[in-house]
């Protein structure tokens, strides 16, 4: 399976990189091709609304790097969502790129497996973004395979030692 996780964490080599490497180590071994976008690095607008990607086979009349994030997802089987919670929510560059999948609305999705990897400092957190992650498998028809949620990340590498991380890994480990 080719899977394609977008990573929304502005923080190179923080507790959402630990966590995603994770996964990605632990679906290769599987033997899934993986590739890991961190969105929140790109230049990614906020989508306009304007509806031009349905009248131009998914084309965004923006140029930014969210072209070459479509492109990358255009031959994926999966997407994974990973970010730390933000203010109750995924970070907002994470947001901006899954706000421009609707570029996909008109060509419809090339995946249909999703999953959600979620990091944060506190527990109690997740619930806005699990609901918008739920309500947008529903509307899309997306396959959830699972979501994960890691509190606890109180310095720039807690998510070294976590042992949550074995839930990440055996999410990854489970996918067919």
């Amino acid at each position: 399976m080719n899977i394609v996780v977008l990573s929304g964490s502005p923080r190179k080599g923080a507790n959402t990189d630990i966590m995603v490497e994770a996964f990605a180590q632990a679906a290769r071994e599987r033997g899934h091709a993986v590739e890991v976008v961190p969105v929140a690095r790109k230049r990614i607008a906020g989508c306009l609304g304007c509806k031009y990607c349905f009248s131009h086979e998914g084309v965004c009349a923006q140029k930014d790097e969210m072209g070459d994030v479509i492109e990358t997802l255009k031959s994926a089987d999966m997407a994974v969502f990973a970010s730390p919670i933000y203010w109750f929510d995924v970070t907002a560059q994470e947001k901006a790129a899954i706000d421009r999948l609707y570029a996909f609305g008109g060509i419809g999705f090339p995946f249909h497996k999703t999953a959600l990897l979620l990091d944060s400092h506190s527990d109690g957190v997740y619930d806005a973004a699990i609901a918008q992650y739920k309500a947008s498998c529903a509307y899309c028809n997306w396959e959830d395979q699972g979501i994960v949620t890691i509190s606890g990340m109180t310095e720039r590498d807690s998510m070294a030692t976590s042992p949550k991380l074995d839930e990440v890994r055996a999410l990854a480990r489970k996918l067919v």
